[in-house]
Formats: structure tokens, sequence, C-alpha cells
């Protein structure tokens, strides 16, 4: 009699992320990993470990579609765009003869979607066995996409920290599943957390256009993520001020239509752990927390779990307020509370390292701290009422087209929007710039590769629409492409490469062409078993033998 068990994936998916670091190391030196997903676009990053021509295949299922790196150094960042919302992609990197193993996202859905499930943790980027049972956890259950706190590479943040201790122990995870992040002090501690901009592709929607602090709509959340590095002083005043932050985050959550707000950060500014409360933080931001209705603070630093009770100004709030939670340990090493479980904090404990699992359905936002040991630590519940659907825009209802897709900077670029009834439009440039109206014209100073991000308002419903717009520089300057070997730039963010967009369906051979990668240890694992097995074979021939 066979005996029905429950299939458990956590199993396989920690063996996935113990082999993730060396899966693909013949063709690449970093395994891809997805960043700016949308509901219809997404950035696929990875480095190749040799000099050659690579392509992102991609396609619902089978993997029929080609986008083709502009790049041609080993730093790359391929833009797909034209993508369904909510729907499963699968996807692998061919580069230099050699492919990925074939990987799966899921693109966000239609903003409004009353269905979002996004995991959060800080406090994790060592490269050990607690990070990579972390990471585990998460691939396990499936997010839509993984907030990450700060601290995501210690201990300083270079090059090297990000590739050992973020893209290679959570390699698995990050080829499936989104990350969006906050910068923590151990990326500061390098040129102002300049490797953590070389490294990440995050969404740059504010006037500086800078990719330190950010917002985001995924189904019916708004998310924004600070850079509480900034705000508490530790940047130099031309790249990141406090005041620049705070008028910002002013206009953006004045702006959003969505119903659940979440704001993540890595200073707490409630907690009773090692570094304590950060009043900065607190009486800086709170403020407009709570004049705009942000429903959750998630935030880091302390090496530990802390949800507070329902706070407004320096104190627990009489009706409505804000819960502040660290979620700290996502594999670092545990600290002790710095004091007495205080009155304000409702559940603490630096016993576990775990993750924050959160559920938003409708109007009800459930979240979980899951632990290494696949414990539920802590749970909670908010809840609001929210109005009745609206009867959704037509999928097609807003197209753009643009006039001079590619140029040479200073580049001008005519955009126009198609909406199937009479509603705002707005545009995000890609560079930080943003403008309104059905048509709009905008002038890109320096060479790369921009996603342009054009969204309309049917009522409380949005759709949105991207293109890419490629430009060039001028003879002689220097271009936004990829570089030779070795990493990025440490100088300013417009020294990384910019993302190559997608490109049209190639006839050449596999690969492209290019320098050749040599064969790594895992790359080679289908050689290397027929080798063994036609090893045995003789053997077992030899041992036959009269």
């Amino acid at each position: 009699m066979h005996r029905k068990t429950r299939f458990n994936p956590r199993p396989l998916a920690v063996a996935l992320t113990l082999v993730s670091g060396v899966a693909s190391a013949g063709v690449l030196a970093r395994d891809p990993y997805l960043q700016k997903v949308g509901p219809d676009t997404a950035l696929v990053a990875f480095r190749l470990a040799a000099n050659c021509s690579p392509e992102v295949r991609y396609g619902v299922g089978a993997v029929s579609e080609v986008a083709r790196s502009e790049a041609s150094g080993r730093v790359h960042a391929v833009v797909l765009t034209g993508l369904k919302p909510a729907t499963e992609y699968s996807y692998e990197v061919s580069a230099c003869g050699l492919k990925t193993p074939v990987k799966r996202f899921t693109t966000a859905p239609e903003p409004g979607t009353r269905r979002v499930h996004f995991a959060a943790v800080g406090d994790f980027g060592t490269g050990g066995s607690d990070q990579k049972l972390v990471a585990a956890d998460m691939l396990a259950r499936k997010p839509e996409l993984f907030v990450a706190l700060g601290d995501n590479a210690y201990p300083d943040g270079t090059e090297a920290d990000f590739q050992d201790h973020l893209f290679a122990p959570m390699a698995a995870l990050l080829a499936e599943v989104p990350l969006f992040a906050s910068p923590g002090n151990h990326e500061y501690v390098t040129d102002q957390g300049q490797p953590y901009l070389d490294n990440l592709y995050m969404p740059t929607n504010n006037p500086a256009g800078s990719e330190r602090y950010f917002s985001f709509d995924w189904g019916h959340v708004h998310f924004v993520s600070l850079d509480s590095n900034c705000a508490i002083g530790l940047s130099s005043a031309e790249r990141c001020s406090l005041a620049d932050q705070k008028a910002w985050l002013q206009t953006d959550l004045a702006g959003t239509t969505q119903p659940w707000k979440v704001v993540f950060f890595h200073h707490p500014p409630w907690s009773s752990g090692e570094h304590g409360s950060q009043l900065t933080m607190r009486r800086q931001f709170g403020p407009l927390f709570e004049k705009y209705g942000v429903d959750l603070v998630l935030t880091g630093h302390d090496h530990n779990y802390e949800r507070s009770k329902l706070m407004q100004g320096d104190g627990v709030a009489s009706s409505g307020g804000i819960p502040y939670l660290v979620v700290g340990g996502g594999g670092a090493a545990l600290r002790a509370f710095s004091v007495g479980q205080p009155s304000w904090s409702q559940v603490r404990d630096n016993k576990a390292h775990g993750f924050l699992d959160v559920e938003v359905v409708e109007g009800v936002l459930t979240a979980k701290l899951i632990t290494t040991d696949e414990k539920v630590l802590d749970s909670f519940t908010l809840r609001k009422d929210l109005p009745p659907v609206e009867q959704p825009p037509p999928a097609d209802a807003l197209s753009v087209t643009v006039e001079g897709e590619r140029g040479v900077a200073p580049h001008r670029a005519l955009f126009r929007a198609a909406t199937s009834s009479d509603v705002p439009v707005t545009w995000d440039f890609g560079d930080g710039g943003s403008a309104e109206g059905m048509t709009a014209e905008h002038t890109y100073a320096k060479a790369g590769q921009y996603t342009v991000t054009a969204t309309a308002a049917f009522g409380a419903v949005t759709r949105t629409a991207t293109s890419v717009v490629t430009v060039s520089a001028a003879s002689g300057g220097e271009t936004g492409g990829g570089t030779d070997a070795g990493p990025p730039s440490t100088g300013t963010p417009d020294d990384r490469p910019s993302p190559p967009t997608t490109g049209t369906p190639s006839t050449d051979d596999e690969g492209g062409s290019g320098g050749g990668c040599a064969a790594g240890p895992t790359a080679a694992l289908l050689p290397a078993a027929g080798l063994l097995v036609a090893g045995l074979l003789r053997r077992r021939r030899a041992s036959q033998r009269p």
C-alpha cells in the first residue's frame, strides 16, 4: 500500500539554494537576478565569465522569444517589454555558446488588483547558513516580490561583498523572485553605498533620478523604499539629503491612489534592540506616515524581531496608529535586547532567524514571521474597508508611441499616449524626469537605456504601458554600454552599464559571438555525468573479460 504524504517543497528549495551559486558557473560569473518587474516589463541582470554577446530567451511556457543585450562587456541588464500582467514566464540566458537552466518568474498584476503576496527581511547578507535557510524558506513559499530591509551585503558593501554575500547565496531566490531593496548602514561603509547602486537596478521616480529612494505599485499596495542612511546624515548633500527625500515622500504619498501603503527602510523608529529607536526617522517621517495613512512600516538594523503596538507620535495611539516592525533576523548573528521589553512593544524575539510573509487580499493584510524551523513566531492582521471594485478598463486601454527611440545625447524624444477614453496620463521618463498629458517631450542629457512608463488613471484603476529609449554618447564621449572585464566603476551611478532593451528575434547561432566562456563545475554536469557512466561501463566490461 502506498502512503500518501503532503509534498514539502522546502528540502528542494534548500538544495537549490545551496547549489545555486555555481549552477551557471560555466556561463555566468553571476547568475541572473530579477529587477524592476512590473505588469508588462522585467529586467534580467547578470554577469558573464568572458566577453561575448548574450541574449535572454523567454516566453510563456517555451522560451520562444529573444531579447539580445546591446552591451559588449561582462555586465548586462536586459529589459523585457510587452509582457502580460500576472503571467508566469520562463527564461534562460544564452551566452558564449552555453546557456543557463530555465528559470521562471511572474509579472506584477495590474495596478489595483486586490491580491498581493510579498516577503520582507533585513540584515541577511553574510553568506552564511542561516541566510541560505531563510532564502530557501522564502523561495518555497513563492512570494511575488522580496522586500530587502538593508544590510544586504556585509561587512562593507563592497563589490566582492555583494557577489559573495548577496548574489551567490541567494541566487536561486533572486532568479525567480524580484528584489526591491533599501540600503543599510553596512552598504554605506564603501563610498556611501556606491557599490549598492552599481549592482542593483531600482526604480528612479524621484526628481533626482536616484535609486536610493523610490516607490512602486504592486496590485493594490503602494510600496515606498526610503534611504534612512541619507536621512540621518550619512551621505553627502550632493548625493542625497533629508529635505529632498522628505519633500519627495510627501508628494508621493499624497499622489498614490492605492488603498494600502507599506514603507520600508533600514533604521527603526521604534526598537528595543541593541541600537534602539532612531528618533530622526520617527520625528521627521512619522508625521508624514500618519498624515497620509501609511499602514505598515518595515525596518531592520537590530538583529532580532520586534513588532510595536499601533503607534502615533511618540507613544501608543489612542485610536488608529501604525505598527512598526524590526525584521532583522535574515542571517546575521542575533543579538541581545538592550533593555527590558517596553510597554509599546507588542512582540519581540532574538532566538530565531526568519522572514515576514505578508498577504494582502482585498481589505485584509495578514503577516506571519516564519522561522527557519518552519514555525510561526508571530502573526497579526490589519483590516480596512475598501470601496467596491470598479469595472476595469480593457487590457489595451493604453498604448504608447515614441518618436525618437534612438539618438545621440543630448537627445529629445516625443511621446504620445492613446487611451480608450479621456483620462489623465502621467509619464516617468526613466531618468527622474516626469510629465503629464497625452503628449510629452523629454530631453535625455546622458547616454543610456531608459525605460519610459506611461500611466493612465481610469478612476481608481490604472493602466501602464512601457517603451525604451536608447541614447548614445556623442562622438568621443562616454557611453552607457557594458564594461570590459572586471566589476563596474565605483564612481557615479551613471558609470554603471545601462539596461539594454528588448531585441528582435535572432537568426544567428545560439549564444552569439565572443570570447567563449570556459566551462565551470556545474555547467559541465551533463558532460561529466556522461564520462562517469562511460567509465563505469568500461570497468564492468573489464571485469567480465577472462
